[in-house]
């Protein structure tokens, strides 16, 4: 397995995983992915074997707060989960967080989607208190504007 960085050439593979992770991960247009790649790939790891994606990590520094990372969507083939794809991928990302001098690495999920959240923790994560607890997972309510609620994850970094 090779780990490289989002590349517009890499797009269509990238689609193929994204769209199994439905309804969890909304699929976006290719033009957006075509940004990400020109624009953030060095947040963008991708595993590769072969030809295939197998894995991926989207994830963006702030312009609001460059301090931190945010994970907008993380994907590995069902097939190969639970053999570190995602570990290795998030650590690409945190290494260039660090060497950017970042604090903070940090994502939503939907509150149901209890897998995830399972998997958030076990990657050294933690589940931001929020304002309820829906399906055992601390929740901000309209995090993501008015009804959209989200079990919001972070882990430190610089500690």
């Amino acid at each position: 397995m090779d780990v490289i960085p989002l590349s517009v050439d890499r797009i269509p593979g990238l689609k193929g995983l994204l769209v199994m992770g439905e309804p969890y991960i909304r699929l976006r247009g290719s033009s957006d992915y075509w940004l990400y790649s020109q624009l953030f790939s060095s947040t963008c790891p991708l595993a590769v074997v072969g030809d295939q994606v197998i894995g991926a990590v989207l994830a963006f520094r702030g312009q609001d707060n460059p301090g931190e990372v945010y994970i907008q969507d993380v994907m590995t083939d069902p097939a190969r989960r639970r053999n570190g794809v995602t570990r290795i991928l998030l650590d690409f990302v945190e290494r260039q967080a660090t060497a950017w001098g970042c604090g903070r690495l940090f994502l939503t999920s939907e509150p149901d989607n209890q897998a995830a959240h399972e998997a958030w923790l076990a990657l050294g994560f933690r589940n931001v208190p929020g304002d309820r607890i829906e399906h055992g997972v601390s929740v901000v309510s309209d995090y993501k504007g008015p009804g959209k609620h989200r079990a919001v994850y972070e882990r430190l970094l610089l500690e």
